[in-house]
């Protein structure tokens, strides 16, 4: 017998660590604008909890919390249609990950790839907390009764993660509580690479700057960074098939196709035969009218870190009165004695 009726609900998170890049953007924080307007509550988190699974400086971690929150507003989030938050100030996140390390598997967190690719042969030194995060990650989600969540590709198993945590949870108590979340994962730039190696995911940690477009970049490093993007010599093709074996080709491409709300096979049909001496000059203009002004609203913004910190306050009230009391009754389920 159904507990819930699973109203829908869309979550969805970034870590605060380091700068927010034109990947974070074309991949996530966009597309949450896109949802906010359909009528879908929904709920955005700066997963501070996340972060620390590394060490991080907590000057440079709260800089970085205010910074990605800006950059939620710069782009479009509005927190009165949204909930803005960040992770620490909703306990219940930590509260319900403990349950789902309990109902978790050693074999499913061994089995994440992320995990691997992070320590690679230092497993041994990685917190225990970077290990077990997937079940954090799930806790952020069905806190919320989250049935759709917008990822990344390089994402999806942890959605398909949260849905055996919650599969599980409903099969161990006999109760249908957890909804069985979607992953939405569209458009042409869900996995923007470097501007440096087609082959690598653009990345706040990678050394040379040069790989990524921030989104504080001014507009004249925007343009100079296109127009430096490694590509090959030849000319752009008329069909998507033809950047099979063109990684840096197609993340240009898709980056225009992204930031020109158009497909890849669009973009072709317009650019095909190209040279790139002639499409970067084009794609260098398209991102910075489309990013300067973020970056311009992004400065203003964190010029008054209080209102800053006054909106994810807010965002944090209105997210527990829904968190409390499905954390309440999962207690309940799990047989945990509370309040009278």
């Amino acid at each position: 017998m159904a507990e819930a009726s699973f109203t829908p609900r869309v979550f969805s998170g970034i870590q605060p660590s380091g700068d927010l890049h034109l990947g974070n953007y074309l991949g996530a924080i966009r597309r949450f604008v896109e949802m906010q307007a359909t009528g879908v509550e929904t709920v955005y988190c700066m997963v501070d909890l996340h972060a620390i699974t590394v060490w991080q400086d907590p000057a440079d971690l709260a800089r970085s919390t205010r910074t990605l929150c800006a950059g939620f507003l710069a782009a479009g989030i509005d927190p009165e249609k949204s909930i803005l938050i960040n992770q620490s100030q909703v306990p219940e996140h930590a509260q319900l990950a403990w349950i789902f390390n309990c109902v978790a598997r050693m074999g499913w967190m061994q089995r994440m790839t992320q995990f691997k690719d992070k320590v690679g042969k230092n497993a041994q030194n990685a917190s225990l907390g970077l290990f077990a995060y997937p079940a954090l990650m799930a806790a952020d989600i069905l806190i919320y009764h989250a049935t759709h969540v917008p990822v990344g590709e390089d994402q999806k198993q942890h959605v398909e993660l949260t849905r055996d945590i919650a599969a599980k949870f409903n099969h161990d108590y006999g109760v249908e509580f957890f909804p069985m979340t979607k992953p939405v994962i569209e458009g042409a730039a869900t996995r923007v690479m470097s501007l440096r190696d087609g082959a690598k995911k653009m990345s706040k940690s990678d050394p040379s700057d040069a790989s990524r477009i921030n989104m504080m970049d001014d507009a004249g490093t925007i343009a100079k960074k296109i127009r430096r993007a490694k590509t090959d010599p030849d000319a752009l093709p008329s069909e998507a098939d033809g950047l099979e074996e063109r990684p840096e080709a197609r993340n240009l491409v898709n980056i225009y196709a992204g930031l020109n709300d158009q497909t890849v096979d669009q973009v072709l049909a317009e650019m095909g035969g190209r040279q790139f001496s002639e499409f970067k000059p084009m794609l260098a203009d398209l991102a910075v009218s489309k990013l300067a002004p973020i970056s311009t609203e992004m400065t203003r913004l964190l010029d008054d870190p209080g209102e800053i910190d006054r909106i994810l306050a807010s965002g944090a009230q209105r997210a527990r009165a829904i968190t409390a009391p499905i954390l309440a009754r999962t207690y309940e389920i799990v047989g945990m004695v509370g309040p009278v």
